[in-house]
Parts: structure tokens; C-alpha cells; sequence
């Protein structure tokens, strides 16, 4: 599933984000979600969260 939904994307979810520096290689960082950051519904880039490690991201991939 990918992160362009904002419904789709909820606070405790696992979920691999692309970070700003990492744009351009497309590098994935996994972690959990803390915070849902992009206030519209839908973005086609990915949602923006900031992870619980501090990293702030656009949602590539959620995992089940």
C-alpha cells in the first residue's frame, strides 16, 4: 500500500519513508509513526509523519 492517502495512515503504523536528503536515491528508512504532518487528504508524493525516532519523511510503503 503506498502513503498518498492521508486516511490510510494512522499513529502506531509501520511504515518505510523516503527523508529529505535521501530524495534522490529513492534510500527507504523504516520505522513507526508519531505524528501525521500533511494536513491534506491526499499528496502525491506520500504523506509527511515524523517517526518516533525524530526522522521526518514522505510515506512510501505501509506494512501490514
Amino acid at each position: 500500500m503506498t502513503g498518498t492517502r492521508r486516511i490510510d495512515i494512522k499513529a502506531g503504523l509501520l511504515v518505510s519513508i523516503v527523508l529529505k536528503k535521501d530524495q534522490q536515491t529513492g534510500k527507504l528508512t523504516e520505522g513507526i509513526v508519531k505524528d501525521i504532518l500533511t494536513n491534506s487528504a491526499v499528496h502525491p508524493h506520500g504523506i509527511k509523519v515524523r517517526l518516533t525516532d525524530g526522522s521526518v519523511g514522505r510515506v512510501k510503503k505501509i506494512t501490514p
